[in-house]
């Protein structure tokens, strides 16, 4: 008998219906501004989509170039619920959401299962929305894909590079990392700590506080990563909940970035940095 991990957030950080989530997908995808890019990562928001999902959807949008030939995707995000002394596998078979299952990729599992920071704990991915609210975009942008899904907690930079490293692979493998930014700021003072993030990111400098980011762990590995396999990072978006549907007095921050190969003739480094505002 399959074990499929029920999701734990629907209904609340997304619509529980999927003929409304569907709906509510496909809105913010057609919103989203095209990059022309073909990414290896992205880095998307985890918020409720009333949040964040406008922000995530011009990172999931990027994937419009590569979507037929991605087959298995690494997510990977901050463990919120659960204290995780490293890289948490889920111990199930399939992730479902009201879109349906998604298998998760049991060989890719195996191949990273003897690393000393790589566990199983189903206690912290059963109520983690951080992976869990990408799914539905993944399930709507791309077609015929495995997941391998982790819960990532007190692991170094180096620890989840060399997980990265195993699932490379290579154009069928998507790398996504979820976080957001800043937590409850003054929306100037967001808008000024975020920049500086997106800055560091752009400038593949790993960040230096969980503060600027709830995801820096994963984002500090794929940095790393990024830097072995000489990607260029891209900021698609940069907006906090004080733009999207939140006050102004304490906000959330949240970006979009895509990882692309340097030898990919969309890559402008000048440009680059030139988004951050």
């Amino acid at each position: 008998m399959q074990n499929t991990r029920s999701p734990a957030v629907a209904g609340s950080f997304y619509p529980g219906a999927a003929n409304a989530l569907m709906e509510n997908v496909r809105i913010f995808l057609v919103a989203a501004r095209p990059s022309g890019l073909s990414p290896k990562a992205i880095i998307a928001p985890h918020a409720g989509y009333v949040y964040s999902g406008a922000v995530a959807a011009n990172a999931y949008a990027a994937l419009n170039n590569i979507a037929q030939r991605i087959r298995r995707v690494v997510l990977l995000g901050p463990a919120h619920r659960v204290a995780v002394p490293g890289l948490a596998l889920p111990g199930a078979d399939a992730f479902a959401t009201p879109l349906g299952s998604v298998q998760v990729d049991l060989e890719a599992a195996q191949a990273i299962a003897h690393l000393p920071q790589v566990m199983v704990s189903p206690q912290a991915h059963a109520l983690e929305h951080s992976l869990e609210v990408q799914l539905p975009f993944l399930q709507t942008v791309l077609h015929d894909f495995k997941l391998l899904p982790l819960a990532v907690g007190m692991a170094s930079p180096e620890e989840v590079a060399e997980v990265l490293e195993l699932l490379w692979g290579g154009d069928e493998t998507l790398i996504v990392v979820s976080s957001d930014l800043s937590h409850y700021l003054p929306y100037e003072v967001a808008r000024r700590v975020d920049a500086a993030t997106a800055q560091s990111i752009l400038d593949l400098k790993p960040l230096t506080s969980h503060e600027q980011a709830c995801g820096s762990t994963p984002i500090n590995g794929l940095i790393l990563a990024a830097q072995r396999h000489h990607l260029a990072p891209h900021l698609l978006d940069l907006r906090n909940s004080g733009d999207t549907a939140g006050s102004r007095d304490g906000v959330v921050g949240y970006a979009a970035f895509a990882f692309t190969p340097t030898d990919n003739p969309a890559v402008d480094h000048p440009e680059r940095a030139a988004h951050v505002s």
